[in-house]
């Protein structure tokens, strides 16, 4: 059976800049960690790549700042499985052991010349610009800018994977969470004559409007992935009712002929695992499957209208 293929993170934008070529040494260092930082780095990577074409960066820059995205998170290798990989909420002890996740790639990155230059990109990609971030504390201009873009694809990915999406619907209110972190402290806000005091939130806002751009983009290739779908079912929907269409002419006909003439047409139209018996199940599956389709198709538009109202 056909099925819609959907991606959150579709790597087209990635092969533009033939990346594969461009980073097979630096990747290599990408195997050695779990699966699942693994995936997470890849699609941190993916994410700063389309962020940085909207921020219409420079091609050599973009690749800086993908492959640092690649990298940011590499010194969890050094981190305790079991504090790694702990499932419920870590200690204050253990977060301050997973903390050291920054520090650690970035020593392993700075060892390494050909892996030097992305050592900020592990090191600083917690920073916050209200200096309230890890390792060092460091605030606003002082946090390299590729560190910044990484920061807002590293919590959007954390949250979308938290939250276990399969889809786009509903994909506004982890961006909701966002926006509260790009916002400045209200309390700094209203004091606001003594600039020097007023923060200016922990990420970067900019940033975060290119992010709402590729969601709208990976929503929009969702809705079209969903569209293929549909129209695959509504051709096996228009076959099984032929079918259909066939059964009731050979049941209300007396002649033998009659009947085994369109038993035979329904035979020429089942496809696997299809028979008399249960052509109708598979048709009544088939309908209720556009219907879902169809209506989520409707729910991701209207996500779309939401997110293109957010404000930053």
């Amino acid at each position: 059976m056909f099925k819609e293929k959907f991606d959150f993170y579709s790597p087209i934008n990635l092969k533009s800049y033939n990346l594969d070529q461009i980073m097979r040494y630096q990747l290599d260092v990408l195997e050695r960690l779990d699966p699942f930082t693994r995936r997470h780095s890849e699609n941190v990577a993916n994410l700063v790549c389309r962020i940085c074409e909207y921020l219409r960066c420079k091609t050599s820059y973009t690749v800086h700042c993908t492959i640092g995205g690649y990298l940011h998170d590499v010194g969890k290798m050094f981190i305790p499985p079991e504090i790694l990989n702990k499932p419920a909420r870590l200690t204050p002890e253990e977060f301050e052991v997973m903390k050291t996740h920054t520090t650690l790639g970035y020593n392993m990155l700075m060892k390494d010349p050909k892996l030097r230059p992305y050592s900020l990109a592990a090191l600083d990609h917690h920073e916050a610009l209200d200096g309230t971030g890890y390792p060092h504390g460091i605030s606003k201009k002082d946090i390299p800018y590729e560190a910044q873009i990484i920061r807002v694809a590293d919590e959007y990915d954390a949250l979308v994977t938290k939250r276990q999406y399969t889809t786009h619907v509903n994909i506004s209110e982890t961006l909701k969470d966002l926006i509260k972190d790009a916002q400045p402290d209200p309390k700094f806000v209203a004091l606001d004559q003594l600039a020097e005091k007023e923060k200016s939130g922990k990420i970067n806002g900019t940033v975060l409007k290119k992010l709402f751009k590729v969601v709208i983009d990976d929503t929009l290739y969702e809705i079209s992935c969903i569209m293929d779908y549909v129209e695959y079912l509504k051709q096996q929907i228009k076959r099984l009712e032929i079918i259909d269409s066939y059964q009731k002419k050979a049941d209300n006909s007396n002649k033998e002929k009659t009947k085994e003439y369109y038993h035979e047409g329904m035979k020429l139209l089942f496809q696997e695992g299809e028979n008399f018996g249960n052509f109708r199940q598979i048709l009544t599956e088939y309908q209720q499957a556009l219907k879902n389709r169809e209506e989520l198709i409707d729910k991701l538009y209207a996500e779309i209208k939401i997110i293109k109202k957010l404000k930053i």
